[in-house]
C-alpha cells in the first residue's frame, strides 16, 4: 500500500528539493496517481487533476487529509510548479492550448515519473530511477547550479575568492572589500566579512584575538571588519539595504564590544545608492560616516569638521 513517506521517499529518488519532498508534496504525488490507502504503487494511474478537485478534495476523500482554501496556491506555487519543472508532472497535457486563467487547468503526472513510481519497491526500481534522471535530470542539482551562478563572488585584499550568498545586501558588502576598501583603506586587512546565510564566511580569528576583539558573538560584529595596521585604524562597516546601519544604539552596542580592542575604530554604513541612505539618514549616528556604491570616490561625514579618522581619545 502507498504511504506518504514513501512518495517522499520517491520524490528524493528522483532529484526534487528538500521542499519537494516533505509532506504535502508526498500526498500530491499520491493524490496525482489516484492512489488510495489500500493501493499499491503498482497501480498509478495517468489522471487529470485540478488543484481543488484532484489533489485537495481527493485527498480529503481517500485520506481524511484535509487542507485549508487557501492552501491552493500553496499547492501550486511550492509543489506543482516544482513537478512540473522536474518532469514529475505536466501542465494542462490533456488540453495544452486552455488559457492562462481557465477554470479547466489541470496536471497529470508525466509519462516518465508514472513508469518509475510504478516500480518503487521491485527489483527495477533503481534502473528505472536511473532512466529517469538521465532523461530528465535531478531538479535539486539544477537549482544548485543556478543558486551557484547567482553567488556573489568578492576578491578579498590578498587575491583570494570568496563566494556570498545572492542579494544585494552582499552585493553591499562585495562593494565594501574591493571598492572602499581600495580607495579609504588601502593595506588593510580583512578581518571579517559575513554572509546573510553564513555569518562566519570569512573570519581571521588571529588577528582578532590580536586586537582584543571578541569573537564568540558574530551577530554583534559588523557585516565587514578592516584593520590598517600602519595607521591602526579599525573599520567597521555595515552593508545597509532595508536595515541596520549604524544608528546610535548600534553604536553603543559595538562600542561595548571593542572594549578592550586597541586599535581606533572608524563607523561606516555603508548604501548602494543614495535612495537607500535617504530612507535611514535621520537615523544615522554622529561621529560615523557613510558610503555609497554608486559614488565610491566620496564619503559623507557625520563628523562635522573632521574627517574620516577616528575619534580623538579623551584625556582625563
Amino acid at each position: 500500500m502507498a504511504s506518504v513517506a514513501e512518495a517522499q521517499e520517491i520524490l528524493e529518488a528522483l532529484g526534487m528539493p528538500a521542499a519537494q519532498h516533505n509532506q504535502m508534496a508526498g500526498m500530491t504525488l499520491i493524490a496525482l496517481c489516484g492512489l488510495t490507502p489500500d493501493s499499491g504503487w503498482e497501480k498509478a494511474e495517468r489522471r487529470r487533476c485540478t488543484v481543488t478537485k484532484g489533489i485537495m478534495d481527493y485527498l480529503a476523500e481517500h485520506y481524511e487529509t484535509t487542507y485549508a482554501a487557501n492552501t491552493r496556491e500553496t499547492f501550486r506555487r511550492q509543489v506543482l510548479h516544482q513537478f512540473v519543472q522536474g518532469g514529475i508532472a505536466e501542465y494542462n497535457p490533456f488540453e495544452p492550448d486552455l488559457p492562462t486563467n481557465s477554470p479547466n487547468a489541470h496536471y497529470a503526472v508525466s509519462e516518465l515519473a508514472r513508469g518509475v513510481v510504478r516500480r518503487y519497491g521491485t527489483s527495477d526500481w533503481e534502473a528505472a530511477v536511473a532512466h529517469f534522471r538521465r532523461e530528465e535530470g535531478a531538479l535539486v542539482e539544477r537549482y544548485a547550479q543556478d543558486r551557484n551562478r547567482r553567488q556573489v563572488p568578492v576578491t578579498l585584499p590578498d587575491g583570494r575568492v570568496v563566494r556570498l550568498s545572492p542579494g544585494k545586501h552582499n552585493e553591499v558588502q562585495r562593494a565594501v572589500v574591493e571598492e572602499f576598501a581600495p580607495r579609504f583603506a588601502p593595506g588593510a586587512h580583512l578581518l571579517y566579512l559575513g554572509d546573510t546565510e553564513k555569518k562566519d564566511l570569512f573570519v581571521d580569528r588571529t588577528r582578532l584575538a590580536e586586537l582584543g576583539i571578541p569573537i564568540t558573538d558574530h551577530d554583534k560584529l559588523p557585516d565587514v571588519l578592516l584593520y590598517d595596521p600602519e595607521r591602526n585604524w579599525l573599520f567597521l562597516v555595515e552593508a545597509v539595504t532595508s536595515h541596520g546601519p549604524i544608528a546610535p544604539s548600534r553604536m553603543v552596542d559595538l562600542q561595548a564590544m571593542l572594549v578592550t580592542c586597541t586599535a581606533d575604530p572608524i563607523y561606516i554604513s555603508a548604501f548602494p545608492d543614495f535612495g537607500e541612505f535617504r530612507k535611514h539618514m535621520t537615523n544615522i549616528a554622529w561621529e560615523t560616516e557613510v558610503w555609497l556604491c554608486d559614488t565610491p570616490d566620496h564619503l559623507i561625514h557625520y563628523d562635522g569638521d573632521r574627517f574620516l579618522g577616528p575619534r580623538p581619545k579623551e584625556t582625563a
